[in-house]
């Protein structure tokens, strides 16, 4: 209840409300002198109107990549941060790839992903868990060892196993770190999608399909209209990783400021 008093009051929504006004005025003054530059607001609405099957279906597909990327990448990130966590020597091993793959260009790599594994949703779920993966991984990393050291030393003078302090002790201490993450990638992932559709050339559809397309024909409106939604649509994955977050984390500290 206290929630749904807080959305509704102005202090939640009016600062939010008068920043869009304040940019849609800004826009409107911009298309109107340089209609080359920017379509207008009524342009842009308008391609919803006329067709929105096209954007609900190519954003689908955009969706489906974005997510089955955020899931692989994710999991895997997870997975190799509890290994780091527990072994210095995977730690020394695996540390230095992550960071090389970190820093390789993805949009030099999408390519050659198409080149290997066709035209179809494997590139795309792959560069779009590249792209989400080190920031996982690192924040991850950094939790798990952010334990409190005297909680650490009680867990060990009851002989706990490294399981139980894995669970009970490790986990919870990164899940702060975890969801602070899934802030950046959830909506990083739409970025990965995208840039994949970009490399793939012959791809039928996906919002970057579609905006490639569009930008060929010089559609501005068509691909506004599609920047609109990739805008929407990450919006939304923030707020269902932000409330989720909220929920899980309602014990920690964070939480109730």
């Amino acid at each position: 209840m206290r929630g749904l008093l807080r959305f509704a009051s102005p202090k939640f929504w009016l600062p939010t409300v008068l920043a869009l006004l304040v940019a849609g005025l800004l826009w409107s003054w911009v298309a109107r002198d340089n209609p080359y530059v920017l379509p207008t607001l009524s342009s842009v609405g308008q391609q919803f109107v006329d067709e929105p099957e096209l954007y609900v279906s190519n954003a689908a597909t955009t969706l489906q990549e974005a997510l089955l990327g955020l899931a692989a990448g994710t999991a895997a990130a997870v997975l190799l941060a509890v290994a780091i966590g527990e072994s210095a020597l995977v730690r020394r091993g695996v540390t230095p790839l992550a960071v090389i793959l970190n820093v390789t260009p993805v949009v030099a790599i999408a390519p050659a992903l198409v080149v290997a594994f066709g035209f179809g949703m494997t590139p795309k779920v792959i560069v779009t868990g590249l792209i989400t993966f080190f920031p996982v991984l690192m924040n991850t990393v950094t939790g798990l060892r952010s334990v409190d050291r005297h909680v650490l030393q009680v867990f060990r003078t009851v002989n706990a196993s490294r399981l139980d302090v894995l669970v009970r002790l490790r986990f919870p201490s990164a899940l702060p770190y975890l969801f602070s993450s899934l802030r950046v990638v959830f909506p990083l992932s739409l970025v990965g999608a995208i840039v994949a559709e970009f490399s793939a050339a012959g791809a039928r559809s996906g919002l970057g399909t579609l905006i490639t397309v569009a930008s060929s024909n010089s559609q501005l409106d068509r691909v506004f209209a599609a920047i609109a939604c990739l805008a929407v649509m990450g919006s939304f994955m923030l707020l269902l990783v932000t409330v989720v977050e909220r929920r899980a984390l309602s014990w920690h500290d964070s939480q109730n400021r």
